[in-house]
């Protein structure tokens, strides 16, 4: 019993293992794919599923009480969420008719926001302070990219006369 109970926690680490590098070695395939892309719209559409192979290594390490690497972490996701910003302004697209990239960056901004709120729970006012000065930087970045989606109409115009 004691041999098969070894065997499967030996099995049972080795994939952990492989998960771990899997998932590091997924995050270096998209950070490379970000770096090399330079459509910004095709480098936008990277960013959820960069976003959130960041964001595993970040709560890994927030997790870990390792809120320097975490911060650090999180300054690339906003680097490159401006990267994309910059770029996307640069095309000068109404992203209202346009919209591909602007969405999914959006959503990846949103969803990093929510992801840095399931962290700051666990941590002290003083390692709180620089994420969330980042988190206020991601969150004027998803302001912009809702503003420029769903751009403010004019109020309908009301008719001169009541309608019988």
């Amino acid at each position: 019993m004691r041999i098969w109970a070894a065997k499967l926690l030996a099995t049972v680490v080795a994939v952990a293992l492989a998960a771990a590098a899997f998932a590091q070695d997924r995050t270096a395939d998209l950070r490379a794919r970000f770096e090399r892309e330079t459509n910004p719209v095709q480098k936008a559409k990277l960013m959820p599923d960069l976003g959130e192979a960041e964001f595993q290594k970040i709560r890994a390490d927030a997790d870990a009480d390792q809120f320097s690497s975490a911060l650090k972490g999180l300054r690339e996701y906003e680097a490159q969420v401006d990267t994309c910003v910059k770029g996307l302004e640069v095309l000068k697209l109404d992203a209202a008719k346009h919209p591909s990239g602007f969405k999914q960056l959006q959503i990846s901004v949103q969803e990093s926001l929510r992801r840095i709120d399931g962290l700051l729970p666990a941590m002290t006012s003083d390692k709180q302070a620089p994420f969330l000065e980042l988190r206020k930087e991601l969150d004027g970045a998803n302001r912009q990219l809702i503003e420029q989606l769903f751009p403010k109409q004019t109020p309908p115009r009301k008719p001169d006369k009541p309608v019988e």
